[in-house]
């Protein structure tokens, strides 16, 4: 049996002493950063609507046989987001935050490995938004790192902004589908110099919603430059889900040891709560 300790194994146990933030502490920075962007994007939304508003010409008065079009859904509501009901495993924490003019931001990864390259990151910005985290019960010698349950980021863009982030989807991720990440990782006697492979790629599409698909990295496990040696065992590959329904655009992340199976189901899921928020309503 070996002496000495995988880089996954390091990481774990310095996990045990990160001091985690309360959740009352987590709502309280949360509306804290919300509210320094709140004034600004304020006026740029109001100024947005009032060039989308369209007013009938002085004397003159919309004609009595058009039916009158229904309201445009605005700020995202907590309801077009999953509800507890929605997981197979009971919820014990529901953490919420909303802003405005955020970028859709798919993946921190995918976005440095296009920083990386001079390339953008390639985001949209969203006009409203609303993110959650659903934590699972905390029972005793459960790390609480293993607690996630699903992170859920929930979007209205412009109509043509949702449609474009699917449009996009495989020129976004086409410079990171063979990247050579290479930086320092802590591991037995210090810190050393590792590599690692990452493969992004669209796995899947199409399977809820307007538009649906399936983000994954298949990334090597980390090698040390200098000898070749692995530092740890290969990870499981990170996926993500992103969904469209009419101008709403959800991005859902799931908790450690989560299949692809599990991620599309949840994303059927995402796909119905969002037509309580969606413009035009399902």
């Amino acid at each position: 049996m070996r002496d000495d300790p995988t880089f996954v194994e390091q990481i774990q146990r310095e996990l045990q002493d990160v001091r985690w933030l309360e959740p009352a502490e987590i709502r309280s920075r949360a509306r804290r950063r919300s509210q320094r962007k709140i004034v600004v994007a304020t006026v740029v939304l109001a100024l947005a609507g009032v060039s989308a508003v369209a007013v009938a010409a002085p004397g003159k008065s919309p004609s009595a046989g058009a039916p009158a079009a229904a309201p445009a859904r605005g700020e995202i509501t907590a309801d077009a987001l999953l509800q507890p009901a929605d997981l197979a495993q009971p919820v014990a924490v529901q953490l919420s935050e909303s802003g405005l003019g955020e970028p859709v931001r798919l993946e921190d990864i995918l976005g440095h490995c296009r920083t990386s390259q001079a390339l953008p990151e390639g985001w949209q910005i969203s006009r409203w938004s609303r993110s959650q985290t659903l934590l699972r019960e905390h029972p005793p010698g459960v790390r609480e790192d293993r607690r996630v349950l699903v992170m859920q980021d929930l979007f209205r863009l412009t109509p043509e902004a949702a449609t474009q982030v699917f449009a996009s989807l495989d020129d976004l991720v086409a410079p990171c589908a063979q990247w050579l990440s290479v930086g320092p990782i802590p591991a037995a006697g210090g810190t050393r110099t590792a590599e690692v492979l990452h493969r992004w790629a669209v796995a899947r599409r199409g399977f809820a919603g307007d538009d649906a698909a399936i983000l994954q990295d298949s990334l090597t496990a980390p090698r040390d430059v200098q000898t070749g040696e692995p530092l740890a065992d290969d990870p499981t590959p990170i996926l993500l889900a992103v969904v469209r329904v009419g101008d709403t655009v959800s991005v859902l992340r799931l908790g450690y040891e989560s299949t692809e199976a599990e991620l599309m189901q949840l994303a059927v899921a995402a796909a119905t709560r969002m037509c309580a928020a969606a413009n035009p309503p399902c």
